[in-house]
């Protein structure tokens, strides 16, 4: 690697670091305070970055929280995905994987991070093309789980593998807003509903 590419890699990592600072430190004062009373002034303090660095990351506070939002909706499902397939050899015990970390996930979620979901779509408002390639992506990486199945044998090849992708993801973010939006919804009731109609409609005997 030359040297103008590792500069550039050490640059990109540094962009990095200082959007999760952000982010982390946005995040943790949402919790305590509560996002109206959240400034960015005060987001710029606990992150201890300048108010210029703020703005080019992010055009305002509401880009910030959608950011966060997203990355509770999508931003782990690629890697996870990927680990479960090398982890385990049957796609109906990488569902089941699947399932149980997302029900990890959210029992550990607060009213804050419900907040964060619902904020999501405000990221997308102007630019919609982003939208469409985190949800492309998002079905790219369970359509991969599932053509892995189709080519062991272990799933249905009725449907094409992105029409079953895009069936998982449809129903996991539809069960997800609504937990969001109403916090007495039964979300781990319905994740096990999810789950037995994976295992039904996804997998062979």
């Amino acid at each position: 690697m030359n040297e103008t590419a590792t500069t550039l890699d050490r640059r990109e990592k540094r962009k990095l670091e200082t959007r999760a600072r952000i982010e982390n430190a946005a995040y943790l004062l949402f919790k305590k305070h509560g996002i109206d009373d959240t400034s960015i002034a005060l987001i710029c303090k606990e992150a201890d970055v300048a108010r210029r660095t703020f703005y080019s990351y992010f055009p305002n506070k509401h880009a910030l929280l959608g950011g966060l939002g997203v990355s509770r909706l999508y931003s782990q499902s690629t890697p996870l995905l990927k680990a479960l397939i090398e982890r385990y050899p049957t796609t109906r015990e990488r569902l089941q994987a699947m399932v149980d970390y997302i029900e990890q996930n959210y029992s550990s979620y607060e009213a804050i991070d419900r907040q964060l979901i619902l904020a999501a779509p405000a990221r997308f408002t102007n630019n919609p093309e982003e939208q469409r390639e985190i949800s492309t992506q998002a079905i790219q990486s369970f359509t991969m789980l599932i053509k892995a199945g189709q080519e062991a044998g272990d799933v249905h090849d009725t449907f094409s593998a992105e029409i079953l992708a895009s069936m998982i993801v449809g129903i996991l973010n539809t069960l997800t807003v609504l937990w969001a939006i109403d916090p007495s919804y039964p979300i781990f009731d319905k994740l096990e509903e999810a789950r037995e109609m994976f295992g039904t409609v996804v997998c062979k005997d």
